[in-house]
């Protein structure tokens, strides 16, 4: 009988035991369930990591930028203009719906110069610097994820030519060179802008603000301005012109080129091949863009044409350095020409560096393409550029990114014009604009109803994301295919 009790009863206060701990049981085990969905969700897919934090962090500027203390008018701002601003900032695109001068307040500025510098540095090397710095060291994900960030192949699953990107081992390297990289131009900038605004006649108080907030917008390639007017008080000083774009230059050639610069400065034949097309591409772009921009501006007395030959010569590259990505501007672009608005928004849609804070479809996604055509038009099986191959892979990105960038921006011009009514003119060099985080705008933008506000919104972030990362964060895994069909050749042309 004694026995029986204690076995009863040890049951009995095993199956209450039992009880009490199933409820916090279940709960760790739910919560943990919960963080290996998001941990593999993560790792899985740098691709649709990127959209997820993207998303994460519009959403948290919108309704910073919504408190009443962002604007200067105390009261908060409307919702298509928090969400709209928060989107440009985060995606580094400097377009607006409002004049940000005057609209936002001190704490409001500071909010879009933080965020600027977050998107600038992209979301997902700034998480593995982060975690750089906390871990002192770099696991295999995060290697792949801060990689992925350097180039987009490795968002597709599959193997991928070390040979044409950054190597695993080198990418710790890479994220310092990102860090220091960012603060020390940032920092440069600043202290060269500083005497310049002086000089200039702003008020030392004001310069010490004006000069940190254009650098990082000269950097980010945002083009967001501080003080009303923007840079059209300044139109005439050409060192303080010169100074930002050396900080929108070296913010568009991507961070990989500036690794490799940095490691092999003085060392061309040690470039590698994404760094050679980069620089080519991008100076070859600055150039052409000059010239046209002069030849068809030098006679149009709302823009150049009033302006000494010099004068209109050096306002011809500063456009198209801007038209390029950085977004700054010393004239009325609604002003120009039709057929300037035509090279401009050319230039917007290519863009500059992979990796950098520019947006487009890329200097390099141009060069592979024009690479091909040449290729073909020679007879060459292969394309072949300073003694290296360029795999058909990567060149079915290349039409892959330029085939989707288009199909935004015809799709967005379509709505944004319907529900609008505006010229169709202008709101394809705005919306191009918005695909290329530019920031640059015919006056369309600030005009929009607040639906047609929502789709560039939604065109800017899918610029910045990039079309490559959009595509892979919806694709399902790949598949390999162990047989091929019989071949069959269609007419082309």
């Amino acid at each position: 009988m004694s026995e029986g009790r204690r076995v009863s009863g040890t049951r009995t206060r095993q199956k209450a035991y039992e009880g009490q701990a199933s409820g916090p049981l279940v709960a760790r085990t739910g919560l943990r369930r919960m963080f290996d969905e998001f941990r593999n969700l993560t790792t899985s897919s740098p691709a649709r990591f990127a959209v997820l934090v993207f998303s994460t962090l519009v959403l948290v500027f919108t309704a910073l930028l919504s408190l009443p203390a962002a604007t200067a008018s105390g009261k908060s701002a409307p919702l298509a203009d928090a969400v709209f601003t928060a989107v440009s900032t985060i995606c580094v695109t400097g377009l607006s719906t409002v004049d940000v001068a005057s609209f936002f307040s001190p704490f409001g500025k500071v909010i879009i110069y933080i965020g600027v510098n977050i998107g600038g540095m992209g979301v997902l090397t700034l998480a593995s610097i982060l975690g750089l710095v906390i871990s002192k060291r770099l696991g295999l994900r995060a290697k792949l994820i801060a990689a992925s960030d350097t180039n987009p192949l490795r968002s597709h699953a599959g193997p991928v030519n070390e040979g044409q990107t950054v190597r695993l081992g080198e990418v710790g390297q890479l994220l310092r060179t990102v860090a220091m990289s960012t603060l020390v131009i940032e920092v440069a900038v600043a202290l060269a802008l500083f005497p310049a605004f002086i000089l200039a006649g702003i008020q030392p108080l004001d310069a010490l603000w004006y000069a940190p907030f254009y650098a990082a917008m000269a950097f980010t390639n945002t083009g967001f301005t501080p003080n009303p007017g923007g840079l059209a008080p300044f139109a005439d000083d050409f060192i303080l012109l010169t100074i930002l774009m050396t900080g929108v230059f070296l913010g568009s050639i991507g961070f990989p080129v500036i690794y490799t610069l940095w490691k092999h400065v003085w060392h061309v034949r040690r470039w590698s091949l994404h760094a050679k097309l980069t620089l080519i591409t991008t100076v070859a772009l600055f150039v052409a863009g000059a010239v046209a921009f002069f030849a068809l501006e030098f006679d149009n007395p709302k823009t150049f044409g009033s302006m000494p030959a010099w004068d209109t010569t050096f306002q011809a590259f500063f456009l198209s350095a801007m038209t390029r990505s950085g977004g700054f501007s010393v004239i009325d672009i609604g002003n120009l020409n039709g057929s300037s608005l035509i090279v401009g928004c050319m230039l917007m849609f290519v863009g500059g560096g992979s990796a950098s804070t520019a947006g487009g479809i890329k200097v390099t996604t141009l060069a592979i393409l024009a690479l091909a055509v040449w290729s073909e038009a020679r007879g060459r099986r292969s394309v072949e550029v300073f003694g290296r191959r360029i795999p058909s892979d990567v060149q079915r990105v290349g039409l892959s990114v330029v085939a989707w960038g288009a199909t935004v921006v015809a799709l967005s011009t379509i709505v944004v014009t319907q529900i609008s009514r505006q010229d169709v003119g202008d709101v394809l060099f705005d919306v191009i604009s918005a695909f290329g985080t530019v920031g640059l705008s015919t006056g369309v933008t600030s005009e929009l109803p607040d639906p047609a506000v929502y789709v560039m919104a939604l065109t800017i972030f899918m610029g910045r994301v990039g079309t490559v990362t959009l595509a892979a964060a919806v694709a399902a895994t790949s598949r390999s295919q162990l047989y091929s069909l019989p071949v069959e050749r269609p007419i082309v042309g």
